[in-house]
């Protein structure tokens, strides 16, 4: 999980790839940490991208190196239960304004299980990473 979650730090900014009916969905994220042998994201409640997930939790992760390394990180969300990782979320990432009692909005966070994620050299062969 380590090599995952330093791939998606180093390139600051991942996309989101879900589904929505029969189309894709694809939105950029930022927002990540490595705990509990997992990397855990967090989608916002009220977003269509949580309805779409809740849907169909299979989804995919793609991010991109200035070096031409690429990441494709899929798998299934599956939305944690202990409150802890959200919290930590919106403390490390500076969410308080938008996640807390008064707006009502609610950060869910998630990791992917049956994942399969590869590290991509545009110019050569993938290397698996779990």
């Amino acid at each position: 999980m380590s090599k995952i979650n330093d791939f998606l730090t180093e390139t600051g900014i991942f996309f989101l790839a879900t589904v929505d009916g029969d189309r894709p969905k694809l939105r950029p994220l930022g927002a990540h940490f490595e705990e509990d042998g997992k990397v855990i994201f967090g989608v916002g409640d009220f977003k269509d991208v949580y309805k779409q997930m809740v849907k169909n939790p299979f989804v995919e992760i793609a991010a991109c190196k200035p070096n031409g390394h690429w990441l494709r990180y899929s798998g299934k969300a599956v939305f944690e239960t202990d409150g802890k990782y959200a919290e930590k979320m919106i403390k490390e990432s500076g969410l308080e304004q938008i996640y807390n009692e008064e707006t009502g909005n609610k950060l869910m966070a998630f990791h992917l299980e049956d994942a399969a994620a590869v590290d991509i050299n545009v110019m050569g062969e993938g290397e698996n990473l779990l």
